[in-house]
């Protein structure tokens, strides 16, 4: 017979034995399991992808430490809630576990309410982001949190899930399920085991629809394909095409089609996507894909998320379709990410060369004696505030780092630099 209740919901286990993935926090001898097993948890920041285990790990601690668990959801609480259970928690013997998921999401003032209660230890504060903490977690509250990165789950850890959810479908439906080809649900799933248990359900149910006198349902890679092409929406009511979606997004931006892009937009906007998430990647993008091919684009992308950020929704999706078309119009060039990525392998490679003599800052008047700063040209005082000399280290002197790319604006740049280089880079 099969259940109500979700597959991912069932299987979700109760005990550090039980759980699949991220040995390396919580294994044998781990940092976090070791502070588990003590009792001795501190307030915890779990940053990681959807579906890898962080609100069951905070379930579990709260059931190992024996402490009374309160679950929030930034995109449903507010202070109010937050105040009502720290109330509640100063009527307790001990500081009960506060789990709030999507943390990222909370303003800065409902974070600031937090902050409190965390450092009272009126409350052991658990969150749940999959953004960077750095970035949307105030700094006086990560402080007081110990952040632990939970990565996508491997192919062991989910074929192990499979074995497990196959065997539970398996009871419902009392006949055999047959796991022939799984390499289509290992791929669809991306590391995230909720994403794959509710792909496992839905291509199960699927077969029991398409023959239910079958003597067993034998799941292979074709008909996974097929099973979950058709039924998108229902697979994905949960919006766990977040990554999927964005993806496209940063392509569609990166290949020129602001149809696309603009098509996208609108997916993440239906769905409820936090705009600001939505701005911070065009920012990142600006640089990334269209760099000194267009400076504008930058200028444009830090603006966006600015206004977005002052005017709030819905009238910030106007801005966000302005900077969207934009970007996707303009010239593109990935010229600044290629630089720095051949810089940082240099330096990996070669070590900390010594800076030239020349270049080196002389504030005392033994450097000077010894040659710092001698013989370094101003370039303010020659003609087009430019003089050819040696920048680099002697051991990497004439290395090119940075190679303007094929659109009129960095062909611009390149003239500028060869008429000033001439021979010396390759310009």
């Amino acid at each position: 017979m099969k259940s109500t209740i979700p597959l991912a919901e069932r299987l979700r286990p109760a005990s550090l034995d039980d759980y699949i993935g991220q040995k390396h926090i919580i294994g044998e001898n781990a940092v976090l399991r070791r502070a588990i097993e003590t009792g001795r948890v501190p307030s915890i920041i779990f940053w990681g992808p959807p579906g890898v285990g962080k609100t069951t790990l905070a379930y579990i601690i709260s059931k190992q430490v024996k402490r009374q668990f309160f679950q929030l959801s930034a995109v449903s609480s507010g202070v109010k809630e937050v105040r009502e259970v720290i109330d509640r928690a100063r009527m307790l013997p001990e500081a009960p576990i506060l789990f709030i998921d999507e943390i990222h999401r909370f303003s800065k003032s409902q974070q600031d309410s937090l902050l409190g209660a965390v450092e009272k230890g009126l409350v052991t504060l658990i969150g749940a982001t999959t953004e960077n903490p750095s970035f949307e977690v105030i700094s006086p509250l990560l402080s007081r949190c110990q952040v632990y990165v939970l990565k996508s789950l491997e192919r062991d850890d989910l074929e192990i899930m499979l074995k497990k959810a196959a065997a539970v479908l398996q009871a419902d439906l009392g006949k055999p399920i047959v796991l022939q080809e799984t390499e289509a649900l290992l791929k669809i799933s991306g590391g995230d085991g909720r994403k794959l248990l509710n792909a496992i359900e839905l291509v199960v149910n699927s077969l029991c629809d398409k023959d239910e006198n079958a003597p067993e349902l034998v799941i292979t890679n074709d008909f996974t394909t097929d099973c979950i092409q058709s039924n998108l929406v229902k697979y994905d009511k949960l919006g766990e095409m977040h990554y999927d979606i964005i993806s496209a997004f940063i392509k569609s931006i990166r290949g020129s089609d602001p149809n696309a892009a603009v098509y996208y937009l609108a997916r993440m906007i239906e769905a409820g996507e936090d705009p600001l998430f939505i701005a911070r990647r065009m920012l990142i993008l600006s640089s990334e894909d269209i760099g000194n091919a267009n400076p504008n684009a930058l200028l444009l992308a830090n603006a966006c998320f600015d206004a977005v950020n002052k005017i709030g929704w819905p009238e910030s999706r106007i801005i966000l379709s302005q900077t969207v078309t934009y970007l996707a119009s303009s010239a593109k060039s990935n010229a600044a990410v290629a630089a720095i990525d051949a810089a940082q392998s240099l330096v990996q490679k070669t070590g900390d060369l010594p800076v030239p003599l020349h270049l080196r800052n002389a504030p005392t008047k033994l450097m000077k004696e010894i040659g710092y700063g001698e013989g370094y040209k101003y370039a303010h005082a020659f003609e087009g505030n430019f003089v050819e000399q040696e920048f680099l280290p002697d051991q990497i002197a004439g290395t090119k780092l940075y190679d303007p790319q094929d659109n009129p604006r960095e062909r611009e740049l390149r003239k500028s630099l060869r008429d000033r280089w001439k021979e010396k880079y390759g310009y």
